[in-house]
């Protein structure tokens, strides 16, 4: 009996976790299965991508929230609604000429906050709350973790978030600790004990709260999950090691982060990879890449895109449209998108529909639509 029920049990976390993407058929939307199987037919006139396990849908002019068996965990009753996350949230109903928004748990329970003159969105465990031209944030356990002190918190990236107070950056994390004093006239985004950041005319680079300008230097970007990132100096691009050195002299006119061990990198119009000595991997002969994913390959175009794997070799021909440039592009990034494969997959355009591919250049399920979003939770 024990068993049995650990199965059954095991059978409703695997369907919990399964992820599922968001698909546009003959101008309805539904859901599909990593697969390549319709897991929810396209029969909603508006959805939105699975969030903490729901997925928003309209019925009737109103919004509820969708299981993962296309079934109603969360009635329609709501006039707007935001994604879950963090098991909450935010919903409005209205009553007459009033709006009521409230947060609401996954059972559609109204749940009271800390006093805030706006409710935001909950992301990865916290969520701002504010005070007149002040703000600061709570836990998932709606507890204040920071009270309204800071004019601007950014949305934590992993344990860290820049706060800006008196005009000036500096860093916290996820406990309300500070990590690099707000001293800075601007700051990136802190990882691995690293951010860059301008005082004054000077920019370089903090770690351990010491800050170290780097002589020359135009523009630094975000380390990212990476020992190197690019920076500028003499309006040419380079990359430095977290120490501030320059590791590869800048020479190039753009350039993206390292991932497996390559950067793409742009001479006059053409792209290539280079490693992190900085050679020539990939010849500079496309007209864009982008960098590569855990999959191990990377985006590049010629007329259109297709992919090329660590060794140079392209394994997908160019043939197909991706979310890179344009307002396509701006949308993906707004949403925290990858652009290139993620788990194996890769959202792609082709003749007007779109689809995704596996690493191999097969087409999931052999099936395109008329617009599909990224496979989610």
């Amino acid at each position: 009996m024990k068993k049995l029920y650990f199965l059954l049990v095991l059978a409703i976390s695997i369907a919990n976790a399964q992820e599922l993407a968001l698909v546009r058929k003959d101008g309805k939307f539904g859901y599909l299965s990593k697969t390549g199987t319709i897991a929810i037919e396209p029969k909603f006139k508006k959805a939105k991508s699975f969030s903490d396990g729901l997925a928003i849908a309209e019925e009737g002019g109103k919004w509820g929230y969708l299981d993962k068996k296309g079934q109603w965990a969360i009635k329609p009753i709501y006039d707007d609604a935001n994604d879950f996350n963090s098991g909450y949230a935010i919903v409005t109903l209205k009553q007459g000429k009033e709006k009521k928004i409230t947060y609401i748990n996954k059972k559609g329970e109204e749940v009271k906050s800390p006093d805030s003159d706006k409710l935001f969105d909950f992301n990865d465990g916290i969520a701002m709350i504010k005070k007149g031209d002040r703000v600061g944030f709570i836990n998932a356990q709606l507890k204040v973790v920071v009270e309204p002190k800071y004019q601007i918190i950014k949305e934590f990236q992993g344990n860290y978030a820049r706060v800006k107070n008196n005009e000036h950056w500096g860093i916290v994390e996820k406990s309300g600790k500070v990590v690099v004093e707000t001293s800075y006239d601007d700051i990136g985004d802190f990882s691995k004990g690293t951010a860059w950041a301008k005082r004054g005319s000077a920019l370089g680079l903090v770690t351990n709260g010491k800050f170290t300008a780097i002589d020359g230097a135009q523009k630094i970007w975000d380390f990212g999950d990476s020992d190197l990132t690019y920076a500028k100096k003499n309006d040419k691009i380079g990359f430095i090691d977290r120490s501030g050195k320059w590791v590869i002299e800048p020479k190039f006119d753009k350039a993206k982060g390292f991932s497996k061990g390559l950067a793409p990198v742009n001479v006059g119009k053409q792209w290539g990879f280079i490693d992190a000595k900085g050679k020539f991997v990939v010849d500079a002969k496309y007209n864009d890449a982008d960098v590569f994913s855990a999959d191990g390959l990377a985006p590049v175009k010629e007329k259109e895109w297709g992919f090329v794997n660590t060794s140079g070799k392209l394994v997908i021909p160019t043939e197909y449209g991706i979310p890179i440039g344009g307002l396509t592009a701006l949308i993906s990034a707004a949403k925290g998108e990858e652009t290139g494969f993620v788990n194996g997959l890769v959202k792609v355009k082709k003749d007007k529909t779109w689809g995704f591919l596996k690493t191999d250049g097969s087409v999931l399920g052999n099936q395109w639509f008329e617009n599909v979003e990224h496979f989610s939770n």
